[in-house]
């Protein structure tokens, strides 16, 4: 298993080795993710219930590698933005437990200002 900083070098080495930086300023690297998510979210697209999920199991190569193209954005944005992910992404988790506690949350997929 690879760690974000790990997998982060390799994306920066692949862009590196092609010469790409001059391409990728933070808004292009934006749109490239957000395309990449948006091809992530054809798989399930006018899908639900059973076809979904057979759609899914079918089409999981597909899948992999589309989560993986938003990853590859995800990872490059945060290093040239020198954003530590692994860090950030601690931070907003504690953050995310503590309007999403437990005792509220569970089973409830209400946004955190409308729980009770």
């Amino acid at each position: 298993m690879s760690s974000i900083r790990e997998l982060t070098a390799s994306v920066v080495k692949f862009r590196d080795d092609r010469d790409w930086a001059q391409f990728h300023t933070p808004k292009d690297v934006v749109l490239s993710l957000m395309l990449e998510a948006g091809e992530l979210a054809e798989h399930m697209q006018w899908k639900n219930g059973d076809e979904l999920q057979k759609h899914l199991e079918e089409k999981r190569e597909d899948v992999a590698e589309e989560l993986s193209d938003v990853l590859y954005w995800t990872l490059l944005l945060a290093h040239d933005l020198k954003i530590d992910l692994s860090a950030a992404f601690q931070k907003k988790l504690a953050k995310n437990d503590e309007k999403y506690p437990v005792e509220k949350s569970f089973g409830n997929s209400a946004k955190y200002t409308e729980l009770k």
